[in-house]
């Protein structure tokens, strides 16, 4: 199963302040946010972050302090603050799931592969502050009640939503 998810933001504490998340401190965010994520992903779900996963300098800090504590499978998408990440990180994902292509990058965009087909773009960065439009959605932790979103439920999210504002029609 698919996950995704952006905008942690795991060892960062002013981002407590700025985003006005209900959290005491650093460490209560953080251990809500590993708690959330691992009561709905499990050991074999592949999750897609997209940007801004956590507060460090290196690979082997993020991995030890967060990445071990998480279930699944995890593909990292490079956000704002992704320094612990190599400099060939991805800046950008797409992948076909059950008939639907899904673009994923930390940054929102207007128009995004197949957006004229419908396809999906899946975003962070915005911390819930950027109004969604068509086939587009926010999938960082803040307006999400800091948990991942499934495939299903993003596919149930844009059931309901408009088409894509360039949509011409089925392939």
């Amino acid at each position: 199963m698919y996950f995704f998810t952006s905008d942690q933001h795991l060892g960062h504490a002013k981002i407590i302040q700025y985003c006005h998340r209900p959290f005491n401190n650093v460490e209560e965010m953080n251990s809500t946010i590993i708690e959330r994520f691992n009561s709905v992903v499990g050991t074999n779900d592949t999750i897609v972050h997209a940007g801004d996963f956590c507060w460090a300098k290196r690979y082997k800090e993020a991995q030890d302090k967060y990445v071990s504590k998480l279930n699944g499978n995890h593909i990292f998408i490079k956000g704002s603050h992704d320094h612990w990440l190599p400099d060939s990180a991805q800046y950008m994902w797409r992948k076909e799931i059950d008939g639907v292509l899904v673009v994923v990058c930390h940054y929102s965009m207007r128009t995004w592969e197949r957006s004229y087909y419908n396809s999906w773009h899946l975003y962070g960065h915005s911390h819930g502050r950027l109004e969604p439009f068509g086939k587009s959605m926010d999938i960082g932790v803040d307006p999400n009640n800091f948990y991942p979103l499934s495939f299903e439920r993003i596919r149930e999210y844009t059931r309901d939503r408009p088409d894509n504002f360039n949509f011409v029609g089925n392939k």
